[in-house]
């Protein structure tokens, strides 16, 4: 990608975007010439096209070469999970038995055993399922004339065909490589990183309030960005693994998750900060900001040129050079914590401490860049390729299986029943629009249900369209479906259709055009529109009955789960203190799995929160998004904010017993006290509002939230060096005899007044949660 698309974002996506169009209409001509243009005997045993495009589709949309390779291992993991029991069946009941009964159970019985593994990647579960319904859904409508053999072995060479042409669209005119787009990807998220990091500085450094806003404004624009290249560059590793013979020239020990928390930091420092100028910030700290800014750009362009992060170019820090601010800190306001937290966040990124470590990473790795996290990510990748066909790693299926098994088997196979009974030739179309579609998580299920509804009907209007004008010249009308395909390639990342909606766009166009030899185009569209609405009704109905609870429901309960996992945290923190280096060294570990739980719980009330604003109310009070994404900032910011303070008191506690009982009398006990006790009484306000009316008491315990906690009003721990750290100066004489005595000075000052921030923030959020949760209550309760 060259520097000026990467300056022009829009250009940018216009170009990935139409790149990944334009193989997807690679990968169709392929199946296009194939089955309109080909030799017959080819034909013969391409007898399903239309599952050839949808295979070639499923493959191939915004993949790259190693997806495609693995797409067509799954295809080929799908083809032999079905086609051995399908030939069974067929040869021990006979196709002449089969009717629409009986083809329906088929396909129920045989959807369940594919859903019910969990070695079986969710592409291969959907190749299956479709592979599944033309089989027997062919059994039923041919009868006696179906091949016991003949018959699944066509299906099996649509669906090759279809895994053929994927492969050659990314191999065609170069090959389109996942370690290329990663190392794209590493780039731009290193400019983004780098440009952030200027505007964060110059924001620190801003004369008024207006111009550190408008600087705040823009970066986190480009902090949205960078969190999408970070999940790109996630999104490839599966793709890495299979291109073998590339993997091995990209650096994967460069964890680029940490520069991002470190760099989530910087933006809460800023936005911390109260006023601006700020008086601490003269023209020394400026030059200082300016050389440490300089050399943390240094190590970035090694990273943006795939060299480690403390390559040998890259300026070597000297003990004591960056800490020259801490000298001249004689005690700090609470207006200049910020500042503090500012320049610690720029200590651990240029000194690469990794904040977020692996949680079995024990204490004493503190200097030390994980890499174990991105390499046991790749060698699970690899495990998962291998163990998709080994029987000895299979497991017991959870609840969470089942139930995705019962209602894939119970929607295909109604949706089998109820087209065949509607209209027997074109009953495929009832189970497949389901089968192609299934998602194994939560989904918004009538906007996504509407939306694939508005697909496949404005995909059937424009191939009967394109039918009528071309209907002279008939061994032309596939042409008109190359923009088309481009426009859908769009239309898939559209907020109305999404990728739900794209895809039967451009496969309703492709069914009529793509083909030949099924009738009146008119008449298929509108008996193929019919059995997909019957198919997406069907799809409705079973998850209606088997997972009544709405969204918004599931939102609150995440949102009362995520704050007893803060809590909890919150609690484990504030006993990290009290014990000796010993049991530090492994309660670390565990306090950082316990950060990860309320990791994953904030994700899935973000996601929970996406799909309850994308549902329709019907006659349920309207979802209050507005309020939950507030919540989800301030939950963010905290979750954020406990890394540092868990990185904060194991660098402390790691010099002296003393100072680690100061940190824990003056600090965690008081944090668990304030934040601890808030959000518990939150917890149980949340769960109370969501089981019955909030009665008189309730709301009086809404009132006084926040005013009966023991330390609400006082003002936190503000650690004065010249009269409370008489014991601390004890501790600084002994580190003089030590070895760097001055850099360790300098960076246990820092580090106590940036956990001093931290510990302030992380209250100050707690308060912004009962003011929104209050707001919540007062909405759902009026």
């Amino acid at each position: 990608m060259s520097a000026a698309t990467a300056k022009d974002p829009i250009r940018a996506v216009w170009i990935e975007r139409l790149s990944s169009a334009l193989r997807t209409a690679l990968a169709c001509s392929v199946v296009g010439c194939a089955t309109l243009y080909g030799p017959a005997k080819l034909g013969h045993f391409l007898a399903y096209p239309a599952f050839s495009y949808v295979t070639a589709i499923l493959i191939v949309s915004d993949a790259t070469l190693g997806d495609t390779l693995r797409g067509c291992w799954h295809t080929l993991y799908a083809t032999v999970q079905v086609m051995i029991p399908c030939i069974l069946s067929l040869h021990l009941i006979g196709p002449a038995r089969f009717g629409s009964g009986l083809a329906a159970v088929a396909v129920a019985i045989t959807t369940f055993m594919v859903a019910l593994p969990e070695s079986t990647p969710l592409m291969a579960k959907r190749i299956a399922f479709g592979q599944t319904v033309i089989v027997y859904v062919g059994a039923a409508i041919h009868g006696s004339e179906t091949g016991v053999v003949t018959h699944p072995i066509h299906v099996a060479s649509s669906t090759a065909l279809g895994a053929l042409a994927s492969v050659l669209a990314m191999l065609l005119p170069y090959p389109r490589l996942a370690c290329c787009k990663v190392r794209k990807t590493r780039r731009l998220y290193v400019e983004n990183v780098s440009e952030r990091l200027n505007i964060y500085v110059e924001a620190l450094t801003a004369q008024n309030k207006q111009d550190a806003t408008d600087l705040l404004s823009r970066a986190k624009f480009l902090s949205v960005k960078g969190g999408k290249h970070l999940q790109t560059i996630k999104d490839n590793r599966g793709g890495m693994v299979c291109e073998k013979s590339q993997i091995r020239k990209l650096d994967p020990g460069e964890n680029l998750q940490d520069i991002e928390i470190l760099m989530k930091g910087v933006e809460i420092a800023v936005d911390s900060c109260p006023s601006f100028p700020l008086r601490m910030i003269d023209e020394g700290i400026k030059q200082v900001l300016l050389d440490v800014k300089g050399k943390i750009g240094l190590k970035l362009q090694n990273a943006k040129c795939l060299a480690p992060f403390d390559a040998t170019t890259a300026p070597e820090v000297k003990a004591g050079e960056s800490y020259i601010l801490a000298p001249k800190i004689g005690g700090a306001t609470q207006a200049e914590l910020p500042a503090f937290f500012f320049l610690y966040c720029l200590e651990l990124l240029l000194r690469e401490f990794p904040v977020a470590r692996n949680p079995e990473c024990s204490s004493e790795n503190t200097n030390k860049t994980d890499t174990s996290d991105v390499a046991s990510t790749r060698d699970d990748e690899k495990a998962n390729l291998r163990e998709t066909w080994s029987f000895s790693t299979m497991k017991l299926p959870n609840m969470e299986r089942w139930t995705f098994a019962i209602k894939s088997s119970l929607s295909l196979g109604f949706a089998v029943l109820l087209g065949l009974i509607f209209n027997k030739e074109n009953g495929y179309w009832s189970g497949l629009i389901i089968a192609t579609s299934v998602v194994t998580e939560r989904q918004a299920t009538f906007t996504v249900t509407n939306a694939r509804g508005q697909g496949t009907a404005i995909g059937s209007v424009y191939g009967i369209l394109c039918c009528f004008i071309f209907q002279r010249l008939v061994d032309l009308r596939f042409l008109p479906l190359l923009p088309w395909i481009i426009f859908t390639s769009f239309l898939r990342h559209s907020r109305m259709y999404g990728q739900a909606g794209g895809i039967s766009a451009v496969t309703g166009a492709l069914l009529i055009l793509g083909r030949k030899n099924y009738g009146p185009p008119n008449e298929f569209a509108a008996a193929r529109l019919v059995e997909a609405c019957i198919g997406l009704i069907c799809f409705i109905m079973v998850e209606i009955l088997w997972r009544p609870a709405r969204a918004a429901t599931l939102a609150k309960t995440e949102l009362a789960g995520s704050l007893s996992a803060l809590r909890d945290c919150i609690n484990d923190i504030s006993h990290l203190g009290a014990g000796q280096k010993s049991v530090l060294s492994s309660s670390i570990p565990a306090l950082r799995r316990k950060h990860q739980e309320v990791k994953s719980r904030i994700s899935n009330l973000e996601k929970f929160i996406a799909e309850a604003e994308a549902e329709p109310n019907f006659w349920f009070l309207p979802f209050y998004g507005a309020c939950y994404r507030r919540l989800l900032v301030s939950l963010r910011k905290m979750e954020h904010l406990l890394l540092f303070v868990a990185f904060e008191i194991e660098t402390l506690s790691q010099v002296s017993d003393r100072l680690q009982e100061l940190i824990n009398s003056i600090y965690l006990h008081p944090l668990a006290a304030e934040v601890g006790f808030s959000l518990n009484s939150i917890g149980e306000l949340i769960s109370i509002s969501s089981l019955r009316k909030i009665s008189i008491s309730d709301r009086d315990e809404i009132d006084e939230l926040g005013k009966s906690s023991p330390s609400a009003d006082v003002v936190f721990w503000t650690f004065i060096l010249d009269g409370e750290t008489e014991n601390s100066n004890e501790e600084a004489d002994e580190i003089e005899k030590r070895k760097g005595a001055q850099e360790l000075k300098s960076r246990l000052i820092l580090c106590i007044y940036s956990l001093e921030f931290c510990i302030t923030r992380l209250i100050k959020e707690t308060r912004e949660i009962e003011k929104h949760v209050k707001e919540l209550v007062a909405w759902e309760n009026p």
